[in-house]
């Protein structure tokens, strides 16, 4: 995940989130090439309250692999929800 660190500082030390947004997901959009984008709200982040997003793409419904991940403040109302919780 160092890779997600060097592009977005403030994810660095927050792999705990990121995994759990992945595997918890409060809310899954479509992403931009085939991509997901997992979300999950934390009332606490370093950047304070926040969503983590976690984009991945799906190799089979059980594997896969991140490309990014980072806080936002909310998610993207023009993207199409795949699933919600």
């Amino acid at each position: 995940m160092a890779h997600i660190g060097r592009r977005h500082p403030e994810m660095q030390g927050q792999e705990d989130k990121i995994l759990a947004t992945v595997m918890e997901p409060d809310l899954i959009q479509e992403g931009d090439a085939g991509t997901l984008i997992a979300l999950r709200h934390y009332a606490s982040s370093p950047l304070t309250e926040r969503f983590c997003a976690v984009v991945y793409r799906e190799i089979f419904e059980s594997d896969g692999f991140v490309l990014t991940a980072y806080f936002c403040t909310r998610y993207a109302v023009r993207r199409r929800i795949q699933w919600k919780r």
